[in-house]
């Protein structure tokens, strides 16, 4: 009891520190231009990583296909952050946290690896999340979206494919998350160094909070969390995990309420209460079909794989 416990708590600390993120990003881009946040996050990380990678060794060795498919991996990461990083400086770390839990119910949407088709319940679960995106976006009434919800809602479209391509990629091999991260991190860092270099001298002399900022988003919201996460998902169930870090958007919305002094209307708030309402719907729909999708698979003796799980949690590999 006290090891389930301690999972527990793991998992919601992990759940807590994502939420968290997004406030931090905002926060971080209102010193340093988004491109510069970036690189500096992903080197970060890739320091991390990387020593972490340099304990292991000789325990764990390095292949190819670890390689390559972190290499591309990358690249999506690297495409989901820009549009995240960019659309939380132009919206409320709360709109951002729950516009971007879509991805839970727009991975199985994108993901075709085998499986039964998806039940019309799961498609009426993602048109309440699609109205709640609607409410978040239109804040004090009904207007264009705001650039930041918009940006936010092509990183969880594009989010949802990097998870489904997760799937892909290592659903045939085994392969070592913490080789697949940092070779994402690394990817990452390279990619952002070129646009970030003008604004290097500003990230030298940034002052301690900026470098606060943006040390918890790489070691704390990335490496830490992914560690955690992967530890404590081997001691429960998929069902209880998938359940505790699916507070993520329920964690973002509270801390950029609370402690970012943001606020939330009566329609973004009704909203919120139907995305977190949507996704739950969507992810346990999803959750139950696929499991029955596995069990007629070994029943029958039919050959394929079951379609990978919706929730990732709105993250995979190195977290916003």
């Amino acid at each position: 009891m006290h090891i389930a416990r301690r999972t527990d708590a793991v998992l919601l600390l992990v759940a807590l520190v994502w939420g968290s993120s997004y406030l931090a990003a905002k926060t971080a881009t209102a010193a340093l231009p988004v491109l510069t946040v970036l690189f500096a996050r992903y080197a970060v990380s890739a320091l991390g990583c990387g020593a972490l990678a340099a304990v292991r060794r000789g325990r764990h060795r390095w292949t190819r296909a670890e390689v390559r498919a972190g290499s591309l991996l990358g690249v999506t990461q690297a495409a989901v952050l820009v549009l995240e990083t960019y659309g939380v400086a132009h919206t409320s770390a709360a709109n951002a946290g729950l516009i971007i839990s879509l991805t839970i119910v727009l991975t199985p949407l994108l993901d075709r690896t085998g499986g039964r088709r998806l039940p019309w319940t799961f498609f009426l679960a993602a048109g309440v999340c699609a109205v709640a995106v609607g409410l978040l976006a239109s804040g004090t009434g009904l207007h264009a979206p705001r650039l930041g919800d918009v940006l936010v809602l092509a990183a969880a479209v594009v989010r949802a494919g990097h998870v489904a391509l997760v799937g892909r990629l290592t659903a045939s091999r085994p392969m070592d998350p913490l080789h697949l991260t940092t070779t994402q991190t690394v990817v990452g860092s390279a990619l952002f160094l070129p646009p970030a270099v003008t604004g290097l001298p500003d990230l030298v002399h940034s002052g301690a909070t900026t470098w606060a900022q943006l040390i918890y988003l790489a070691l704390f919201c990335s490496v830490f969390a992914f560690l955690a996460q992967t530890w404590a998902v081997q001691g429960t169930s998929a069902s209880r995990a998938s359940l505790l870090l699916g507070t993520e958007p329920i964690w973002a919305a509270a801390i950029g309420i609370g402690v970012g002094g943001e606020r939330l209307t009566l329609w973004a708030a009704l909203g919120a209460v139907l995305m977190v309402a949507g996704t739950y719907w969507g992810q346990a729909i999803e959750r139950a079909h696929r499991t029955g999708t596995a069990r007629t698979g070994k029943a029958t003796g039919a050959a394929g794989t079951p379609v990978v799980a919706a929730h990732a949690s709105p993250a995979d590999g190195l977290r916003q």
